[in-house]
């Protein structure tokens, strides 16, 4: 039911750049651009976006907020999380198994502090 999220940054070209090599490890790419706001899908589920805030006061973290990227399988986890780290996103959880249900996820936030983790989770039969 999620249609897209949308992450706050206060340096769009920067931004863009982190998440044109991150959503590509996935086959995500741009669908939607202004001056002020991108958009990134694969085709399949939820869009991710980033945007400088429309009240043009400074974009902040949200204390509890995440975004959550689901891809099917473990080994996009790993090279996800990799890829967000390479491009200057810092580590908030390492890549690994949680719980006892294969729920599979790597955390981290992105160059503005935004926090989102990768995952993967098996299908109910």
């Amino acid at each position: 039911m999620l249609g897209y999220v949308m992450l706050g940054t206060n340096d769009l070209p920067r931004a863009a750049k982190f998440y044109d090599a991150l959503c590509a490890e996935v086959g995500g790419k741009r669908f939607l651009e202004t001056d002020r706001f991108i958009a990134w899908s694969d085709g399949k589920g939820a869009g991710l976006s980033v945007v400088l805030p429309d009240n043009g006061e400074a974009a902040t973290v949200g204390n509890g907020t995440m975004a959550a990227i689901a891809v099917d399988s473990r080994a996009k986890v790993d090279a996800m999380h990799k890829k967000a780290l390479e491009l200057g996103g810092t580590d908030e959880g390492a890549v690994g198994e949680r719980g006892t249900s294969g729920f599979y996820a790597g955390y981290f936030r992105d160059l503005d502090g935004n926090k989102l983790n990768i995952f993967t989770m098996p299908q109910p039969a």
